[in-house]
Formats: C-alpha cells, structure tokens, sequence
C-alpha cells in the first residue's frame, strides 16, 4: 500500500485476502447494534459485499488486470449501489453503515478501522493524473452525506459531521463540521461521560466509534447565538436609555409651540420674546429650533 507519514497502519505489511474479509465482517458486530448473526451480516449488509468484491477488484489492479479489476467494481456498484475504485487504498476493519451513494475514488487511501456512513464521498477536485483524492487515518468516522474533496488527510480518530464538506486538512483527533468544514475543540464533556452510556455503546466507544452525530458542536449555529444573544442585550440597553430620556424630558411635555411665549423664551432668529405666528423669520418646519430656555 501506499506510504502515509501520519498513518503507520498503511505502511505496514497487508495481511492476507482471506483475513481482511474476516476482520471486515468481525467488525461490524463491534459497530452496528442491528447486526444479530453472522447470516444477516453475510446476507444482508450490502457495504459488506461492496468491500468483499473491493477487495478482489484491488488485488487484480495491483497486478496489472485492469479491466477485470473495473468490471468488478461496475458489479459491486450495480448490487449494491456503492461506488469503490478498484485502485483505492482501503485497511483492515473498514466499514461501511448502510453504504447507498457511498464513493470513493480511485487515489484515495484509508486507514484501519475507518467507519463511513450512506451517502459518503471521498472525491477529486482535479482532471490531473496522481494523487487527487483524500487520506483518511486510522479510526476516523464520517457522518451520512460528508463529502471529503481533494489530496487531504484527515487525521487518526477524526470525526467528520454528517453533511459537511471539507477540502481542507484536519488534524488528529479533531472534529469537523458545517460547509465549509469547520474544525472545532473536542467536547471535553461528552468525552469523560462515559457512565450514561449503555453496554452495547461502550463497545462502540472502546473501538473509537460516537454515533451521535447530533450532538457534534456546530461553530456557524454558535456564532449566530452570540450575535442574537449581543443584539438582544443592546436592545436592552436602548430601552433603558429610552426609558431614562423619557422620564427627563416629561418637565418641558408641558410646553407646547401653540402656546404663547413664556418669559425667558427667546427666538433664535430675532432674539426677542415673541411667538411662533408674529415672527416672520420662523420656520414652520422647524419651531422648536426657534425657542430656547
């Protein structure tokens, strides 16, 4: 397999055909709580027969048979509607949930224990030939519809979240969310509470795998809280400002433009006491700029 510098597991030497199928079916009693026995998982799990029939579509491209190599690729995608390059770098204990509208191109490498959802695309974002598709490290998971473009490598135990598109890379251990992907702090919470979990869910936490793609932090829904949130404090604040102007002005709501003028008024424009009808040099528009107090 091809080298990763951030990815030992893809370095290392492949074990053979019979046992990367056998550690594919294992693992998916390890990750799906649906799966009840080994018939249902053979007969019934079409991500298992689209990686089955991978397996033997990579093994005649790395020796040279390319059209055998695509015809069964063309066969996987027909049963099972999910779209693997024959020359595609898969691990071992790779697996896919559900699998329809699943594609992974052909320079793309992923690393062991990778988890996948429906609707997953590790896609090119260039015509030219080489390395044009992305790298995933070992454990990551990526959510239903997640769609990972270019040469980029998602590092070891990443998360990506359902729908989200990333073209940039993401570093170990991180999660990834929003389109464009967005990388967000761990949820240090949601890591150490643990003992809510059921049996069947620790499981799938000892093998790295969080379903609860629900409960990912989303950086865009948090940025607009606080916007909302800084907006209703200034409307506060204005209408406490309102409030205090008001009480201010209430002492001059008892002086009216139609009145007749008080002593110590003055017009602006003549400077003599005198109302707004026998000055002509009153503006009709604008009466109160005429009187000061």
């Amino acid at each position: 397999m091809a080298a990763i510098d951030a990815h030992s597991s893809l370095d290392m030497k492949e074990p053979g055909l019979w046992r990367l199928m056998r550690e594919d079916v294992a693992c998916v009693f390890d990750r799906d709580p649906a799966a009840r026995n080994l018939f249902d998982v053979l007969t019934c799990y079409p991500g298992i027969h689209a990686l089955a029939i991978h397996r033997l579509a990579n093994a005649a491209w790395r020796r040279g048979l390319r059209w055998p190599a695509r015809f069964l690729s063309y066969l996987a995608r027909a049963l099972t509607n999910i779209d693997i390059h024959p020359g595609a770098t898969i691990g071992r204990r790779f697996f896919i949930d559900h699998g329809a509208g699943v594609v992974i191109g052909e320079t793309a490498e992923v690393g062991d224990d990778v988890t996948i959802y429906h609707g997953v695309t590790l896609g090119g974002t260039s015509w030219t030939k080489g390395k044009r598709h992305p790298t995933l490290g070992d454990g990551v998971l990526v959510g239903s519809g997640a769609k990972i473009l270019g040469p980029i490598t998602i590092g070891a135990n990443g998360r990506v979240g359902a729908n989200s598109v990333v073209t940039k890379d993401v570093p170990d251990g991180m999660t990834v969310v929003g389109i464009p992907g967005r990388v967000v702090r761990p949820d240090t919470k949601r890591q150490t509470d643990t003992q809510r979990r059921t049996d069947t869910q620790d499981r799938l936490a000892a093998h790295g795998i969080d379903l609860d793609h629900h409960l990912m932090p989303d950086p865009v829904g948090k940025a607009i809280a606080c916007l909302i949130d800084h907006i209703n404090r200034i409307e506060a604040r204005l209408e406490a400002h309102a409030a205090e102007d008001a009480a201010n002005l209430a002492p001059l709501g008892a002086i009216r433009l139609d009145d007749p003028p008080l002593d110590g008024i003055v017009c602006r424009s003549c400077g003599n006491l005198c109302d707004q009808d026998s000055c002509g040099n009153h503006d009709a528009r604008n009466h109160a700029d005429h009187y000061v107090i």
